[in-house]
């Protein structure tokens, strides 16, 4: 999926209001160059979050994001919103859902993997463990739902409707700009929080603080 359009130069200081709501997408190079004046928030499951973020980054799962819409909202009164994934695909869908609430945000292009092979920094949460990022969790469980739909109907024919299911939700998904399946996977134990992460209202007051 396609995500915003990138502009030849990286969005100015906060006005104090939220007049412009066009998403604008920034290089690692212009993200870099001005990180201290983001709020950077990381959209990605707290178990992503934890393996490696960007410096100062507060961890808003995309599930989440109208939740933490008025927190985001203040924030964005005092600092540009620069929004981070992993690849720079939910981090779109992120600002576009906030363009829709008005409040302007700033995305990554290439999220941390760009970040990172870039040689810039990522901070870590001792300990925690690496999953993959959703989009490639998202293509192993559909791509085994359809091997498994196609192998059960060669003894079952009716269980071909498993893949023809899976099929049409991959096709919903790129029509909708949604991912249920990620939100399912987002729940699976290896992307919830770990013992040591911050709770969600404790990110909220930092928002805001």
């Amino acid at each position: 999926m396609n995500g915003p359009q990138t502009t030849p130069t990286a969005p100015t200081a906060p006005t104090g209001s939220t007049t412009s709501t066009t998403p604008t997408a920034l290089t690692t190079a212009e993200a870099a160059a001005r990180l201290g004046t983001f709020t950077v928030v990381d959209v990605r499951t707290p178990g992503e979050y934890a393996s490696g973020h960007l410096p100062g980054a507060h961890n808003v799962p995309l599930d989440r994001l109208d939740e933490a819409s008025a927190a985001l909202t203040e924030a964005a009164l005092r600092r540009p919103l620069l929004i981070v994934c992993a690849s720079g695909a939910r981090s779109a869908r992120g600002s576009a859902r906030l363009a829709d609430l008005e409040v302007p945000a700033a995305t990554l292009e290439g999220g941390t993997g760009a970040w990172a092979t870039a040689g810039h920094p990522l901070e870590r949460q001792a300990g925690a463990r690496t999953p993959w990022p959703m989009e490639r969790q998202v293509r192993l469980a559909a791509g085994s739902l359809v091997v498994a739909g196609f192998l059960a109907g060669l003894a079952q024919p009716s269980a071909h409707w498993l893949s023809g299911l899976i099929g049409a939700g991959l096709v919903f998904s790129g029509a909708t700009n949604t991912c249920g399946m990620a939100a399912l996977l987002a729940r699976l134990p290896h992307n919830r929080p770990g013992r040591d992460a911050a709770p969600f209202e404790e990110t909220l007051t930092r928002l805001t603080a």
